[in-house]
């Protein structure tokens, strides 16, 4: 029986630790037999990033620092000059200041709204229009979203307005590179424990009221998410782009 990414490479950009969504993605796609790849932020995480990416099999590590343009035009340089074809890249990358995260958002500061949104929103369409063109014969461009983008989560403050510029990022881009065969689509997670979750005030108060309204009753699995990625960057998602896809165990139809 086939593997789903059989033949296919796949960048994925996010990968800190083992408890991140980036990392259980990566772990589904070599499972489904994906080449990967995976990037790292500095020669501070340099060390981290590889180790993790030896025990996934991972056949290459560039370094990309999303603030940085050279850094991501290193990246694609880099990948081309490995001689192959991308078919699938995943932006699992957000950042927002601790101190703007846990103050009302009308006290969000400016440099640390421009930087929400530049690492959290612009970073997908820096390394989309620097990626897609190693895209040659189509392929799938991927983010992670959560519902604090369109409903109001409390203490999610900036970073759910860095997540509705995302968003719209994903119907744009999906318009525009839909005629090089290339789809672009988010996932939203429903609320996870990974570390980058806990620089939410009262994050587990969330974890624990979801299970309480969500059609499921329960919440959202790593493993479920992953798995969601590997349907969009696989032939079984040909036919879907520029949609926000939940899988938050249906916590998102919810009303009062």
């Amino acid at each position: 029986m086939s593997k789903l990414l059989e033949g296919k490479t796949a960048i994925v950009l996010g990968v800190w630790n083992k408890w991140s969504i980036a990392y259980a993605i990566a772990q589904a796609f070599v499972r489904e037999g994906a080449t990967l790849l995976l990037t790292y932020q500095n020669d501070r995480a340099k060390p981290t990033v590889e180790e993790l990416g030896r025990e996934l099999g991972a056949a290459a590590f560039f370094p990309c620092d999303v603030q940085q343009q050279a850094d991501i035009d290193g990246l694609a340089a880099a990948v081309k000059a490995t001689g192959r074809r991308l078919d699938v890249m995943v932006h699992s990358l957000a950042f927002a200041n601790h101190e703007d995260l846990n103050r009302p958002f009308i006290e969000t500061s400016r440099d640390g709204f421009k930087l929400a949104l530049d690492v959290s929103a612009y970073s997908l369409v820096a390394v989309s229009k620097a990626l897609a063109p190693l895209m040659t014969d189509g392929g799938a461009i991927m983010t992670l979203t959560y519902l604090g983008s369109t409903r109001v989560v409390t203490n999610y403050n900036v970073m759910g307005v860095a997540k509705a510029a995302l968003e719209a990022e994903v119907k744009y881009l999906a318009s525009e590179l839909g005629p090089s065969k290339i789809r672009v689509n988010a996932i939203s997670a429903g609320p996870i424990k990974t570390i980058s979750a806990r620089g939410i005030k009262e994050f587990s108060k969330i974890l624990e009221e979801i299970p309480k309204h969500a059609p499921l009753r329960r919440n959202t699995d790593i493993a479920e998410v992953a798995d969601a990625a590997v349907f969009l960057g696989s032939d079984l998602g040909r036919g879907v782009t520029g949609n926000v896809i939940y899988v938050d165990a249906g916590f998102q139809i919810m009303g009062l």
